[in-house]
């Protein structure tokens, strides 16, 4: 398991996310009549407080246009914790699809990230404005989509929770000198973290077989009862063989008239609008006797020029994730004393050979 390389970069998409909250606040200077004299965007930087704060004691003066001015916010990932209280099933699964093929996933693994974000500005004002921007919209949390692993499209909201908030006058030199105000915001952000995606379908159940036994002596029992399900398309995927109906047809109508019946067959299932049908008898070239409601499908009204489409094994091929579908089911007697290999997944009498191999020692030590 470990050593199977993969990276979804969940983490990064994560700080980058959290990073984008708080990446176009601004702060807005008045004059004494209440007029806007300056409007400022408030530079945003991934990184420890304390380097902004070396960069200050370098440059004391905080209205020198320098690379560092103030006001400007900084912000990183402080640690990374396991949340038991989100925790699932570890062998639980689900379906996946990467647009073509369904993919076998585990279920995610809940962390919760620790961020801070800091504010340093040179008048309490400008602190206050952002603050004021930021606190309305968590109460505590708020919630974020982030495409958790671009594959198979897994989007998940991410909660960001605001846990605390601390200020701070930091200041060098003598007491009346101020060189910042701090203020610090700490977040949790409540995210998933995947493993490996499986690059095949493997593992996904799309076949059912149990064989049945009457005899309950294990070693030598035979196969005599086999019953296989497999999904079954009610929907049509590939709008193949497509006629239409040339009236409108009742909820209860079991004759249905359509512009061509040379591509359907006696014991074909048609799927008009979101009902199932399956075709009984075909009268004519345009007319065709139907058992309505097939596959547990409700049973409607149909107009005309609505389209008829018969459902194939193309189709049960194409069911897709969260499609509802129902179940091909058959049965087989069998009376040959062959069992089922899982290993080739083939009929085989080697257990059978087995079995008698290991009766004629058994008897060879009685005599």
């Amino acid at each position: 398991m470990l050593g199977t390389y993969f990276y979804h970069e969940i983490l990064r998409k994560t700080v980058i996310a959290f990073g984008t909250l708080f990446n176009d606040i601004h702060i807005r200077h008045n004059d004494n009549t209440g007029k806007s004299i300056s409007d400022m965007k408030v530079a945003l930087a991934y990184g420890p407080m304390q380097k902004f704060l070396a960069r200050l004691e370098q440059q004391p003066d905080l209205n020198r246009a320098t690379q560092i001015t103030l006001p400007r916010m900084s912000f990183e990932m402080t640690n990374i914790s396991y949340d038991a209280t989100r925790k699932s099933t570890i062998t639980q699964t689900f379906k996946a699809s990467d647009g073509s093929n369904l993919r076998k996933v585990f279920m995610p693994v809940p962390y919760n990230i620790g961020f801070e974000l800091n504010i340093l500005v040179k008048l309490n004002d400008d602190g206050l404005q952002i603050i004021e921007q930021i606190l309305p919209f968590f109460q505590p949390s708020f919630n974020l989509t982030v495409d958790l692993v671009s594959v198979i499209g897994e989007k998940r909201d991410i909660s960001v929770v605001l846990d605390n908030i601390s200020f701070q006058d930091d200041y060098e030199g003598d007491f009346a000198t101020r060189r910042a105000l701090i203020y610090t915001l700490s977040f949790t952000a409540k995210t998933y973290l995947f493993g490996p995606v499986a690059d095949t379908p493997e593992g996904l159940i799309k076949k059912v077989q149990l064989d049945y036994h009457t005899n309950m002596d294990r070693e030598n029992k035979r196969r005599e009862l086999r019953y296989v399900a497999t999904p079954k398309a009610i929907k049509d995927y590939d709008n193949a063989n497509t006629e239409v109906l040339t009236f409108n047809i009742t909820a209860t109508a079991v004759r249905i008239t359509i512009n061509d019946t040379s591509n359907f067959s006696v014991g074909d299932r048609i799927v008009i609008d979101s009902e199932v049908m399956k075709i009984k008898e075909k009268p004519d070239a345009t007319t065709l006797v139907v058992q309505r409601g097939f596959d547990r499908t409700l049973k409607v009204e149909h107009l005309e020029q609505a389209k008829v489409n018969k459902l194939t094994t193309a189709d049960d091929n194409l069911i897709d994730i969260g499609d509802d579908f129902g179940f091909s089911e058959t049965s087989s007697i069998f009376t040959d004393s062959l069992q089922f290999n899982p290993a080739t997944r083939t009929d085989s009498w080697w257990t059978q050979i087995s079995i008698v191999l290991k009766n004629l020692l058994t008897l060879k030590r009685l005599l």
